[in-house]
């Protein structure tokens, strides 16, 4: 028996609403779509929250409550006439994003409507949130959280890091007008203190994420324990939203799901993405250090060979020049275009130059002649 609280039945109303907006929101999506599949796949999904507004409201009737005509939010109605404008895209990105929260929700406080309409509600919302997925060109389970940036990414930030902190540090030492010595003293001390704070935070991040993907591999095998018919049901329909003919998506979901112990490899190569073999902690930690090592020595090594005067100026060149490279490949994991990425650095670099100049020159309150 469910319990019928005061929490319970104003959960349950604000879910009723928010079923009725998606199932009117899926049909706005539906009836501005050209394609027929996309347009069919559309309405299967607002037929669904249909169904689950309809629970809801049974739920709320057996507990005496009396229920309203139902009218879509201003938010939907909102919503719907962006999307109506031509941005109908970014609705269906809104409604990825709250459909893997619902996902998130079930899975975790399965309480409240009872644990076999808390499953059924579960495995639809990821249903829906796999079939936008796929309608929108991405990858991977909305509700799993595996993104770390990737060991590459670890690197190009970590030399990022050491070259921009130890530039600033040794254009301030500069403005302070001391000796070579000094500016080299300053820069080595910069370089180590910065090297061993990034390698341990990559030692650290790389040993959370190892938790992060257990964790999540844990969650996808209990999905497959509990409810291998709504997985199965699931991947039909991710299959038929890839293209695959009904009858053949039907086949392939049900002789994965057959095999739990392939279903669930599967589903972690192909929807998590932790199939692939990654660095130990240690080894993230120590070429994140490295890099960070190799960025700040940057700015300091012109005056291992160089007179003063000479060094600072080379210094400043090849630090601006280095900041615009890393910049530009920073754009390989933002999408950025590559110029406008690396001006972007070369600027904050000048800014930083500018700054720790000013400040180490305010600091020391003269010249040194």
């Amino acid at each position: 028996m469910v319990a019928t609280d005061e929490t319970n039945l104003k959960r349950w109303r604000e879910q009723w609403q928010d079923e009725g907006d998606a199932e009117f929101l899926y049909k706005v999506l539906a009836d501005l779509e050209r394609d027929p599949r996309r347009r069919t796949i559309l309405l299967r999904l607002a037929a669904v929250e249909a169904a689950h507004q309809a629970e809801y409201a049974r739920l709320l009737r057996e507990a005496g409550q009396e229920l309203r005509p139902f009218q879509p939010s201003l938010r939907a109605r909102l919503l719907a006439r962006i999307a109506g404008l031509g941005a109908r895209e970014a609705i269906m990105n809104i409604r990825l994003l709250e459909e893997a929260t619902e996902v998130k929700r079930f899975l975790q406080a399965k309480g409240g409507q009872g644990p076999d309409l808390a499953e059924r509600f579960a495995v639809d919302e990821a249903q829906h949130a796999q079939v936008l997925r796929d309608l929108l060109g991405r990858t991977g389970e909305p509700w799993h959280r595996t993104e770390s940036g990737g060991f590459l990414r670890n690197i190009v930030y970590g030399f990022n890091d050491g070259l921009t902190a130890n530039f600033g540090l040794v254009m301030g030492v500069v403005g302070a007008q001391v000796s070579a010595g000094v500016v080299v003293l300053a820069g080595v001390a910069g370089l180590v203190a910065d090297a061993l704070s990034m390698g341990s935070s990559g030692y650290l991040a790389a040993k959370s994420e190892q938790e992060v993907y257990a964790h999540e591999i844990a969650l996808e095998q209990e999905e497959i324990r509990l409810m291998p018919k709504l997985e199965t049901e699931e991947l039909a329909l991710i299959y038929e939203a890839k293209g695959l003919p009904p009858a053949l998506a039907r086949q392939l979901a049900e002789q994965i799901i057959s095999n739990p112990e392939v279903a669930l490899q599967e589903k972690v190569r192909e929807e998590l993405g932790i199939g692939f073999e990654r660095a130990s902690p240690l080894q993230q930690g120590l070429m994140t250090g490295i890099a960070t090592a190799l960025g700040a020595f940057i700015p300091i090594f012109p005056y291992l060979f160089l007179q003063a005067d000479v060094a600072t100026y080379v210094s400043f060149v090849i630090s601006m020049l280095s900041h615009f490279v890393v910049g530009a490949a920073r754009s390989v994991f933002t999408g950025r275009n590559a110029f406008r990425s690396g001006l972007d650095m070369f600027l904050v670099g000048l800014g930083v130059a500018i700054a720790g100049y000013i400040i180490g020159f305010l600091i020391t309150g003269h010249v040194v002649e």
